[in-house]
């Protein structure tokens, strides 16, 4: 890879450095054969696992690293950036801001050091719903009171992981929503056992999509979930589920960073070997632009995740840099993209380069986990103060 994409200065330099070392023991053949054959990287994540990293936010007090998202970014970053994917495992990591923050020490002690060591797996987030989409406050499953325990029916989809997870943190409605004080009120989070629930009440159904990210539909039937598993306080897991999601946009800006940094490294390797018409292509400035075009927005992309990530271990509200810090880096990603698959040409459509699988990988977060149009509609009316636009 070029030395124009390593940054001497990049912050957790051990960490990334650790990291790439795993990393090699997986090179593109790895993800061709895991991608070709819409498996479950299963030998990755244990590897990753074993090595602690999907532990890093876990406080040292329940077996974890206990390190900030910073961290957390800089090795989704790493993994990208060695041109693997860390969609298989990435959500273990921002599921934890809800529970960490919200959870009851009991609840801490019951899940996190199993999942610490490796022995259980929170990798499911159902949230979205077909009826829905991005207005999570119109969801309609619901989560009804019934003694010690509580009833849930619904339904969720594009739960991604679910048929891999031991446990997910499920949004639910438990106060009707034309009754709520405000449509984000009455909706609760629940730590949900897919263990138990696969045979009493979860059916889980994959979701066959143009990149191999185990998506699936869920579907929840008079589903019993112990109410010692409902986090923080009943009806208010709107405010509790933006913690989730702020670190789970900073997480995902990482990864497009590394995916960015490999495209731009792939991009002007090949420019300065592939010769034609007697000279490098890396010598014409039709394709010298494009690629110093990416890295410029990349860099800069690069420093609102960490202004991002700063705020948020700290923590500062960071609405506002989380949001754009994914906005800016899912650009950076998809300009790199498609900068790196031109300079290719016809190579770049085939499966050895890697470059058209990391191309169907990043064009996923200009949609997901949030919308960039979403995004900007945030930005519109709660930092510029213009009129709300849905």
């Amino acid at each position: 890879m070029s030395e124009t994409t390593t940054i001497s200065a990049a912050p957790h330099a051990e960490i990334r450095a650790a990291v790439a070392r795993l990393c090699a023991e997986f090179p593109g053949e790895y993800w061709r054969e895991v991608d070709s054959a819409r498996a479950y990287p299963s030998a990755f994540v244990q590897t990753l696992t074993k090595a602690g990293y999907l532990a890093c936010l876990v406080p040292t007090a329940y077996g974890g690293s206990g390190l900030g998202i910073g961290a957390a970014a800089a090795i989704l970053e790493e993994i990208h950036k060695s041109g693997g994917n860390g969609a298989a495992c990435h959500a273990q990591m921002y599921i934890m801001g809800t529970l960490l923050r919200h959870g009851s020490t009991a609840q801490k002690q019951r899940w996190l050091p199993p999942i610490a060591a490796g022995e259980l797996r929170l990798q499911a987030f159902g949230v979205t719903e077909p009826s829905a989409g991005s207005d999570t406050t119109a969801i309609r499953t619901t989560a009804i009171r019934r003694g010690d325990r509580y009833l849930i029916n619904g339904q969720k989809v594009w739960t991604s992981r679910a048929e891999h997870s031991d446990l997910m943190l499920l949004l639910a409605r438990t106060t009707p929503r034309e009754q709520a004080a405000k449509k984000t009120a009455g909706l609760s989070v629940f730590l949900v056992d897919l263990r138990e629930g696969r045979d009493c009440g979860v059916t889980i159904r994959p979701i066959r999509t143009m990149l191999n990210h185990a998506t699936t539909e869920v579907f929840l039937e008079n589903l019993e979930v112990p109410a010692e598993n409902l986090i923080g306080e009943e009806g208010s897991g709107f405010r509790y589920i933006l913690d989730g999601m702020n670190a789970e946009r900073i997480l995902i800006a990482g990864e497009c960073i590394g995916d960015a940094r490999w495209f731009i490294g792939k991009a002007a390797d090949y420019a300065k070997s592939r010769v034609v018409f007697g000279r490098p292509i890396g010598q014409n400035q039709g394709v010298q632009f494009p690629i110093a075009r990416a890295y410029a927005a990349t860099e800069a992309a690069d420093l609102m995740v960490q202004r991002a990530g700063t705020l948020y271990d700290t923590g500062e509200l960071c609405g506002k840099e989380a949001n754009i810090a994914k906005l800016l880096a899912a650009d950076a990603s998809w300009q790199a993209a498609d900068m790196c698959l031109q300079t290719h040409g016809g190579f770049g459509f085939a499966t050895e380069y890697d470059v058209e699988r990391k191309f169907r990988e990043t064009r996923l977060y200009q949609v997901a986990p949030v919308s960039t149009n979403l995004i900007l509609s945030y930005l519109a009316e709660h930092v510029l103060g213009l009129p709300r636009s849905y």
